[in-house]
């Protein structure tokens, strides 16, 4: 249902002022009124900070033009000859009664309806914008809102709920008891600088898993209070514009990595090198070879190839009898430091991150520094691992829960079992990053295979040259053992002199 500002009270003064509102403007149809000024946070969630690697100490503003204000249904342009027009799903706060130096007990009276919000940013002009976004988000159509608003006595600040979906997928989804500042505050806090008015909106920040939309796909975005009011979804389809920047006029959009893994989320979504999207999916047939050969054979060709540090050492596997084959994808640990902790450890930190992008058939692979003091997975991340299809999980420190973690049924390879918590001895710092595990490097799509003797790392590029090597190798040493075990002596046979070569390829080719 449309909430009929006419009949509120509160914005009546506002209504019979034709300065401060259009009615008949479709864009302001889930508003009292054009907003005289829209204020926005940049960081309020304590995902959405961990997956930036910063938590910041106080909220910090910026602000963005009413006309960037667009109903549900609306299109917004990506503008021609840029990529990066990245979709923020929000809770947006409408003042109802103006709020000038009020205290935190009081602010959150002032706020009159609670409705959905989609902050829509073009990173191409983000580093030109120098953090004012005046460019990036102020452009028409950047700040949908809608379709419908809550009424804000109705509901506990704490307890709204904030989802996401891209093309019918959920991809974000968070609740107010995730935010680094309560809802309250930030009113509080910006009355302390200027009058809040009535029809001002606040735009509250947004959750991980904001990530990037293109031509053709639909946004759409959903606030409800713990499963009571729903502000409805609000939807926003992605159209291609056909207008370019003219260079003569101001700068050009522009991206590099940075901006590219910062849009997308991480540089794995961004399909940047080291991410889990530039890694290619080993084939069933090379998977099915590599099951096939004991790591002790993919060690021998490998040194053969001049590689011997390629071991993951000091780790011993929790199911011996299971065979690890899979891509790596990586997770690093840095030493505790009890205010990286602080800032890093909490919320949907590196390690969680980790834990719910892991693919099938990859192996999460964690430096630890063969730090075993503390456990640096326990069950329950376990239990998340193999149910998104991971291969295994490999890491040079300890398990925690390991009876629980081994029932689990995923193959993990360990330095051993301790029952603490992470935070005892290291901050998860990053993931998808070239690592240390075992006393090896591993990095992001490097082929990882173990059994019983130990865990391998192979190169991608080397993994088909090495993994035929020693499956040749293996029917060769099978020949070998069949004719120890019928009385023959080593010398000479193990390894072959020329008359066992020549007799070792006559049974080849009789084959």
């Amino acid at each position: 249902m449309i909430y009929d500002f006419r009949y509120d009270a509160r914005v009546r003064t506002l209504l019979m002022d034709e300065n401060t509102t259009d009615a008949s403007d479709p864009r302001y149809s889930a508003l009292p009124g054009r907003p005289g000024k829209i204020i926005a946070i940049h960081l309020s969630y304590a995902s959405r900070a961990d997956q930036r690697g910063r938590r910041p100490q106080h909220p910090s503003y910026f602000f963005k033009p009413s006309s960037s204000v667009a109903a549900s249904g609306s299109t917004i342009e990506r503008p021609a000859g840029t990529e990066l027009l990245a979709f923020e799903g929000e809770i947006a706060l409408i003042i109802a009664t103006p709020a000038r130096h009020v205290p935190l007990a009081d602010a959150w009276s002032h706020v009159g309806w609670v409705t959905a919000a989609n902050d829509f940013g073009l990173y191409d002009l983000r580093a030109n914008d120098k953090g004012s976004n005046v460019r990036s988000k102020g452009g028409d159509g950047y700040t949908p809102l809608g379709p419908a608003v809550i009424d804000a006595r109705t509901v506990d600040p704490a307890g709204l709920r904030v989802r996401t979906w891209l093309n019918g997928a959920l991809v974000q989804e968070d609740t107010t008891a995730g935010l680094l500042f309560p809802l309250a505050q930030l009113v509080a806090d910006l009355s302390q600088h200027f009058t809040l008015e009535t029809g001002d909106v606040i735009l509250t920040g947004t959750p991980a898993g904001s990530s990037v939309a293109g031509p053709g796909d639909v946004v759409e975005v959903e606030v409800d209070a713990s499963g009571g009011p729903s502000t409805g979804r609000l939807v926003t389809t992605v159209v291609q514009g056909e207008a370019a920047f003219d260079p003569e006029l101001g700068s050009l959009p522009a991206v590099d990595d940075l901006q590219r893994t910062e849009a997308w989320g991480s540089r794995a979504a961004a399909g940047l090198p080291g991410g889990a999207r530039a890694r290619t999916a080993l084939s069933p047939e090379l998977r099915a070879k590599l099951e096939s050969v004991p790591v002790a054979g993919l060690s021998a060709q490998l040194r053969k190839r001049g590689l011997n540090d390629v071991t993951i050492d000091g780790v011993r596997p929790l199911h011996p009898e299971a065979k690890l084959v899979g891509t790596a994808r990586t997770l690093r640990f840095v030493p505790l430091r009890e205010d990286l902790f602080a800032s890093h450890g909490g919320g949907f930190n590196a390690q969680k991150r980790a834990f719910d992008a892991v693919g099938e058939g990859e192996v999460i692979v964690i430096e630890a520094r063969g730090e075993t003091g503390s456990g640096t997975l326990g069950d329950i991340l376990a239990i998340r691992a193999h149910a998104r299809g991971a291969a295994g999980i490999v890491t040079d420190g300890g398990v925690r829960d390991v009876d629980a973690v081994t029932a689990v049924g995923i193959p993990v390879y360990t330095a051993g079992a301790h029952p603490a918590v992470l935070g005892r001895r290291h901050v998860p710092w990053d993931h998808d990053v070239t690592i240390g595990c075992g006393g090896t490097t591993v990095q992001p799509g490097d082929v990882i295979v173990g059994d019983a003797d130990g865990v391998i790392v192979i190169p991608p590029g080397l993994v088909e040259e090495v993994v035929d090597a020693a499956l040749d190798q293996e029917d060769e040493d099978s020949w070998i053992a069949q004719r120890v075990a019928e009385g023959h002596p080593i010398d000479g046979l193990f390894p072959m002199n020329e008359e066992w070569k020549a007799r070792y390829r006559a049974w080849r080719e009789s084959k």
